[in-house]
């Protein structure tokens, strides 16, 4: 479900129920796997927004790394949680910036928070571009 909040921000959520194999030896979901479930939900809104970076790339050799993450741990998450992350782009001028918020479905309790920042970068040259090309930029609506 893609939603605008109320500063134009778009954002989409995404279902998911917690597995097995994503538990540590302390029966909660792995601290790791939390970016797996950031990763999902920042693709499907990349997809609903009509952004493949992916064949972008294979027609401008531009890539888009990460190049930070962060991660707030509030409450954990355990077997077979139903749980929404939300993506939020956040900022796509010089840089992709994503906001996530993972909350069970249940009740809505905040489970986690975090954040990815993305920049362009020329290949094979690897360099940094300064600011996020203009095709890209307007398909994330920013």
């Amino acid at each position: 479900m893609t939603t605008m909040n109320k500063d134009n921000k778009k954002s989409f959520e995404i279902r998911r129920n917690v597995p097995f194999y994503d538990l540590d030896p302390m029966q909660i979901v792995w601290h790791g796997n939390y970016f797996n479930y950031f990763e999902d939900a920042r693709r499907s809104l990349l997809d609903h927004l009509g952004i493949d970076l992916y064949a972008y790339y294979e027609k401008t050799k531009i890539i888009f790394p990460i190049i930070r993450t962060a991660t707030k741990h509030i409450s954990p998450l355990r077997y077979r949680d139903e749980f929404i992350c939300k993506a939020t782009i956040i900022e796509a001028r010089f840089k992709i910036v994503v906001d996530f918020e993972i909350r069970l479905a249940e009740d809505g309790k905040i489970c986690t928070r975090g954040r990815t920042e993305q920049v362009a970068v020329q290949s094979p040259e690897m360099e940094i571009l300064l600011r996020i090309p203009d095709e890209i930029q307007a398909a994330l609506g920013l």
